[in-house]
């Protein structure tokens, strides 16, 4: 009866969040369903298991999604992502416009802009940019997820991404572990989504399809309106991502953004900090203090990952705020509306990480536990087959990962070291591997994505699960095998 609950509990759960109810109301129910079937006591379930593992979620990663919704809504309204996406369309020109729309979305999220600030921004730039290139409005949400959804979020070695922090408890591991394999697997998911885009480009210019009349008649304004108010895309959104697309609208935007070399100033500020704390910084502190009991007992390695990037995220925020003091018309909403867009998507996360440690702790786990393990192919293919079915079935990269690793990251680290395994390999593939199949039609980032685009799943989704889930589990299988047969590098 307890394995017929925890199928029962996550179908219950995924068809409803599919439906667009709340996930902080469906989380708590399923792990109440799933504790039912099992036999265990409902209300020390709630109180005594799923709320500290919700809690604990919220207490380790509520700095990284504070900071980085507050410096994505700040990106947004000084025009600096608008900068840089102009610029990138200037450079590469009309008949590059899929290349400059990837690029731009990448160059913005590697730098730790948020996905759905990055949507809001680009889906307007980008129907500007195909219309005047005659490329078909349906293949724009391929090329902005590719850019900001793919290899930025999952495989980009210090990535700020709340996919990349994830891990580090867990493993003891820093924003760059493994940093070759994931150079080559964002190579891989580049390739592979832009050979897919330029083939879809060219056969529709065969047939002599281009960015239609018919295309002209949807409002790019009336799209990313009608997808900020639409309740269904803000509680799909806020499992799927770190902002709440509801506080898009909250501040106003500057009408002309800095010049392009302060725009990037603060991703730069990003980037760099994020290496020095992670090499140079961290390892010379004198952290000894960590182990005494007031401090959490704990070692450097499992906070070291998320200090990193919190500093990282701090620096670029006062940059920007430095930069851009006069620039961004209401400075104080635009910090508040950053503030804001963190809570409800942080609360949905540690939700479904709650109803994970419910399921984890019924007696029936234990051979769901098994079968993961006894996974032909390894620790990599068990781990990686792991997230790819929780962030699928959740419809969240974050939550699906979080679950996972709460569940079985203990004893993937002890596999790690019992065979000689770096646990900075294990991290690479858990991460790509939560950001593969959590791009179901259901997933909040897709439903939000379709909706600014102005295109329905009919029209858009195929170019999504190409350059967004097949690229990925390409890249996937070659870390996979790079890494059994090499190691981390």
């Amino acid at each position: 009866m307890g394995f017929i609950g925890i199928i029962v509990s996550l179908g219950f759960l995924s068809y409803l969040a599919f439906r667009g109810s709340s996930i902080l109301v469906l989380a708590p129910l399923a792990g109440l369903i799933a504790a039912i079937f099992s036999g265990m006591p409902l209300l020390a379930s709630w109180t005594q298991t799923f709320m500290p593992n919700a809690a604990d979620f919220v207490s380790q990663f509520f700095p990284l999604f504070l900071l980085g919704a507050i410096f994505g809504k700040l990106m947004e309204d000084s025009g600096s992502v608008t900068s840089i996406a102009n610029y990138m369309t200037e450079k590469l020109g009309a008949q590059r416009a899929i290349l400059a729309v990837v690029l731009a979305g990448a160059i913005v999220t590697y730098g730790g802009v948020s996905l759905f600030v990055a949507f809001f921004v680009l889906a307007p730039m980008g129907i500007a940019l195909f219309r005047s290139a005659g490329v078909p409005r349906r293949l724009m949400p391929g090329a902005i997820a590719l850019g900001t959804s793919t290899f930025t979020m999952s495989a980009m070695p210090g990535t700020p991404s709340i996919q990349n922090a994830i891990p580090m408890p867990f493993f003891g591991t820093t924003p760059f572990a493994a940093p070759g394999l994931g150079i080559i697997a964002s190579v891989v998911m580049l390739a592979f989504g832009m050979w897919w885009l330029t083939l879809r480009e060219k056969s529709a210019r065969a047939r002599g399809e281009g960015f239609s009349p018919v295309d002209l008649s949807v409002s790019t304004t009336e799209s990313v309106e009608d997808a900020t108010e639409d309740p269904i895309v803000r509680e799909r959104a806020t499992t799927a991502g770190s902002f709440d697309p509801a506080e898009i609208h909250h501040s106003e935007e500057t009408h002309k953004g800095p010049p392009i070399f302060l725009a990037a100033l603060p991703i730069v500020v990003v980037i760099l900090v994020n290496l020095l704390m992670s090499f140079v910084v961290l390892p010379l502190m004198n952290t000894e203090f960590l182990a005494l009991p007031e401090w959490g007992g704990v070692s450097l390695s499992a906070v070291g990952g998320v200090w990193s990037v919190i500093v990282a995220l701090l620096a670029a925020i006062i940059t920007a705020i430095a930069i851009n003091f006069r620039g961004v018309p209401e400075l104080r909403a635009t910090v508040s509306a950053g503030a804001n867009a963190s809570v409800l998507p942080i609360l949905s996360v540690a939700s479904l990480v709650g109803f994970g440690a419910v399921v984890a702790s019924l007696p029936a786990f234990e051979d769901v536990r098994n079968w993961v393990l006894g996974i032909q192919g390894g620790p990599l293919v068990s781990l990686s087959v792991a997230t790819n079915i929780l962030a699928a079935l959740t419809g969240s990269a974050s939550g699906g990962l979080t679950i996972a690793l709460d569940a079985l990251g203990p004893t993937y680290l002890q596999i790690a070291r019992d065979i000689g395994m770096d646990p900075a390999l294990m991290h690479r593939v858990a991460v790509i591997g939560s950001g593969t199949l959590d791009s179901l039609p259901h997933n909040g980032a897709v439903v939000t994505l379709l909706a600014v685009c102005g295109v329905t799943h009919k029209e858009g989704y195929l170019d999504i699960v190409m350059a967004g889930i097949v690229g990925a589990l390409l890249a996937l299988v070659t870390v996979i095998i790079l890494g059994s047969v090499a190691g981390s590098f």
